[in-house]
């Protein structure tokens, strides 16, 4: 079954009782039970709900996983899947990331006893180097947020498995339309549901998938005992978006192609971060574990007036934080997504004042062009 069927009919058949082609919302806290010890599968919400069940089940499909678990929000995905360590452990995480990733690990989870170390997962030998043996965990994302570089999930899976350390992706960025990083080697795959799975600005909401029947023992116990659930109304949203998952993500590609194209050459940009260019140094590394490049693209505008004057200029482009939906987004991260990010850090990086940061929508992408050259200009 290919993904655009998975999408639209893997946990979504129709409900047994009336027949309803659209899973139900099953919004209740609590279940009836036919005695003391017999039920019918279904005690409290936290721990069972039909609606969330659903969609978990599409979700591990669409990841070509064997189990997938829902949390309130992608940070809290992120938190549960790190409760699987305990205090003494060492986690190797990708230097570029997202900051509400860099805060999690540096400002609550280093306080009981979990240690991190932060490399440039460009180059495989950071990574090698950077090993201890506490070493539990490997943790990146890709494309990074928001300067876009590329990590080598085969490469790092060799590590991971040499080292014995649990292999972590955030897959937040491509979606599993572009990239399935289980198929190429990963554990444990991490997406923020609010931006592309659910992909109309809508909701928030965060999955985890595994291929490992130990690991989705351990994240169905941490999904009930931590309790970081979601409500069914975010998984029956999610289970509706996803069955245009693929012909959003095929438009979101379209369109961000023909904007980074148009900005490489534009005399306002001084430089531009986005995989699907053929200048991007990591572009042939992204053909070949991404079936597409997404929709994301940063730009270096050199100064954060020139970031203000563009980013209050753009008509069609939101600024506003996060990204994925269908309508286009502008986001300024030194001041938003990665404010918790130290200075030196962003410097480091090249997470600069006049670094703004794309979700190219699903517009018309004249449209989209058009407001992009009255705004720089």
């Amino acid at each position: 079954m290919n993904f655009s069927t998975k999408a639209i009919h893997i946990g979504q058949e129709p409900d047994e009782l009336t027949g309803a082609v659209t899973v139900p919302l099953y919004q209740t806290s609590t279940y009836a039970q036919e005695e003391i010890g017999r039920h019918k599968g279904y005690e409290y919400a936290r721990t069972h709900n039909l609606t969330r069940s659903r969609w978990e089940t599409c979700l591990a499909a669409l990841e070509d996983g064997i189990a997938a678990f829902a949390f309130g929000s992608g940070t809290a995905a992120v938190d549960t899947v790190m409760r699987m360590l305990s205090s003494g452990d060492h986690v190797i995480m990708a230097e570029d990331m997202y900051g509400g990733t860099y805060r999690l690990a540096s400002r609550i989870l280093e306080r009981f006893g979990i240690t991190f170390t932060y490399v440039d997962m460009r180059t495989l030998a950071n990574i090698e180097a950077a090993i201890r043996p506490n070493t539990k965990m490997i943790y990146t994302e890709t494309p990074t947020n928001p300067m876009m570089t590329i990590t080598d999930l085969r490469g790092v899976s060799a590590i991971a498995k040499k080292c014995g350390a649990m292999m972590v992706v955030d897959n937040t960025f491509a979606s599993p339309y572009f990239q399935r990083p289980l198929t190429l080697g990963a554990d444990v795959v991490v997406h923020s549901a609010t931006k592309y799975l659910g992909g109309h600005s809508d909701l928030v909401h965060g999955i985890v998938a595994t291929n490992d029947s130990a690991i989705a023992e351990q994240l169905k116990f941490l999904q009930n005992a931590v309790g970081a659930v979601p409500g069914p109304m975010e998984c029956w949203l999610c289970l509706r978006s996803v069955k245009t998952l693929a012909i959003r993500m095929e438009q979101h590609a379209r369109n961000a192609q023909r904007v980074a194209e148009y900005l490489e050459h534009h005399p306002a940009v001084k430089a531009i971060h986005y995989p699907g260019l053929p200048s991007h140094p990591q572009h042939e590394l992204a053909k070949a574990q991404m079936s597409g490049f997404g929709g994301m693209i940063s730009i270096e505008l050199g100064s954060l007036e020139k970031a203000v004057a563009v980013t209050k200029a753009l008509r069609l482009f939101t600024l506003a934080e996060s990204l994925g939906g269908v309508e286009s987004l502008v986001c300024h991260p030194v001041s938003m997504t990665h404010g918790s990010v130290p200075v030196a850090q962003r410097e480091k990086l090249g997470i600069t004042p006049g670094l703004i940061r794309l979700s190219v929508g699903i517009e018309d992408a004249h449209d989209l062009l058009e407001d992009l050259k009255q705004a720089l200009a």
